[in-house]
């Protein structure tokens, strides 16, 4: 990435151990101020981020390989971004679009129809959170085919909100205590090649799924399928080929909405702008956020033009949805993005980490399963010579790690997996770095 000109230096450098005194002090007043039921995966705090490291308050400089759980795909400090949030923000920093309306919506919007798969007219809204994205798709499927059913998969993260929480499927720390959910929920069981039967494409698996809508709901009951083409927080499970095309050649058939939730997958993430372009599928709508604006919270629905428009004028929005600073934000990362052709970038990742991870599986036999495309990649981790999973080792490695200097995210419905989601402007030095780091920790840890 030579043609990057990074503000911080791109080097892990700790000059405490973690966390440091100064992040010490942090925790000590967020406990006596915030609630407890906000977790962080690690124990020290940010004072300033570039590219692919991230530096604490007591000066620690760490590689970056969580992106804000994929957010920060452009950098936490891309200049582009920055010097668009700083020109806006000079202007005005809010109106309400459904007030007075402004550009750089529109201008979102029509970007979104170019960058999301089909050739279709489409339609877009704009909201602050993926959870919202993936209520109102949920609103506007419904509305447009008066079906009140909803299909999600095992395995699902969908958000934290009540609907979103019935639509995800793990239990902790996400839906524990909050029901009653959302009614008209359905689940269905995932294509997950590493567990599934031996042998099991991804079209038996779609039509064993079908098959229990048909049986369970009744298709003409069912207003939408929400599926992530890469599952995020259950595990970045990749479901077997053929998986996605069935679903939808069934939904559409059927007059079912087809919603993809591209929240983590989006944006050049996989190595594609979406990863529905990986498996040739166009979804009636998509939903979006993280990687979109550089940091700044946006999300957004686009879908065909002939959905969207049915719903009636006031039905979709919010005060700060589509908020004008994120906007200048999102298009200046789509800038971005398209100039140092991010989507190539997250190929390369992959190109340098896969190998590496599956070299050191084999070498360990810890890790059950190396899975994943473009910058979002994972581990799976097991018992050796198993696959009963280890979530105590997998937390382990991620506290080893972070020790050492690198940041890593764990997900997974049993607990188990490391993913790997870099900034996708980190350096390939860097990224070498953090890779040795994670092979000497899985490797002592799988030792003891």
């Amino acid at each position: 990435m030579n043609d990057i000109t990074y503000r911080l230096p791109q080097k892990r450098a700790l000059v405490t151990e973690l966390p440091g005194p100064r992040s010490q002090e942090l925790t000590a007043r967020r406990r006596a101020s915030v609630a407890a039921g906000v977790g962080s995966s690690v124990p020290v705090y940010a004072a300033d981020a570039d590219g692919g490291v991230i530096v604490d308050v007591d000066g620690n400089s760490m590689v970056d390989l969580g992106a804000g759980i994929a957010v920060t795909s452009v950098g936490a400090s891309d200049p582009a971004v920055v010097e668009a949030v700083r020109e806006q923000v000079g202007h005005f920093t809010h109106t309400c679009f459904m007030v007075t309306p402004y550009e750089g919506y529109i201008a979102v919007a029509e970007k979104l129809a170019q960058l999301t798969p089909g050739d279709h007219e489409k339609r877009s809204v704009l909201f602050n959170s993926g959870a919202e994205a993936v209520e109102n798709a949920i609103k506007v499927a419904r509305l447009a085919t008066g079906r009140d059913a909803v299909v999600a998969f095992d395995h699902a993260y969908h958000g934290r909100t009540n609907l979103t929480m019935a639509l995800t499927a793990k239990t902790m720390p996400y839906k524990a205590n909050f029901g009653p959910f959302a009614p008209e929920i359905y689940r269905m069981p995932m294509s997950y090649p590493y567990r599934d039967q031996p042998g099991l494409t991804g079209e038996q698996a779609a039509l064993a799924s079908i098959d229990r809508m048909e049986k369970q709901i009744g298709a003409d009951a069912v207003a939408a399928i929400i599926i992530e083409p890469i599952q995020g927080e259950g595990g970045f499970i990749v479901p077997a080929p053929g998986f996605l095309p069935t679903l939808q050649t069934w939904a559409r058939k059927n007059g079912v909405v087809f919603i993809a939730d591209e929240v983590q997958t989006g944006f050049c993430r996989t190595g594609s702008w979406f990863a529905s372009d990986d498996e040739g599928i166009v979804p009636d709508i998509i939903t979006m956020a993280k990687g979109m604006a550089g940091g700044m919270p946006l999300s957004a629905i686009t879908g065909r033009a002939d959905l969207l428009d049915l719903v009636h004028a006031g039905g979709l929005g919010g005060t700060y949805g589509g908020n004008p600073v994120a906007c200048a934000a999102a298009l200046a990362a789509i800038e971005t993005m398209t100039a140092l052709d991010l989507s190539g970038r997250a190929r390369h990742i992959e190109s340098l980490a896969v190998p590496r991870l599956r070299a050191l599986a084999e070498e360990t036999s810890v890790i059950g399963d190396v899975r994943g495309r473009g910058a979002m990649l994972a581990i799976e981790l097991v018992k050796p010579g198993t696959d009963t999973p280890d979530p105590v080792i997998t937390k382990a490695i991620a506290a080893h790690a972070l020790a050492e200097g690198v940041v890593l995210l764990t997900c997974g419905t049993y607990g188990n997996v490391i993913r790997l989601l870099p900034p996708l402007v980190i350096s390939d030095e860097l990224l070498d770095d953090a890779m040795t780091v994670l092979e000497n920790t899985v490797r002592t840890l799988a030792a003891q």
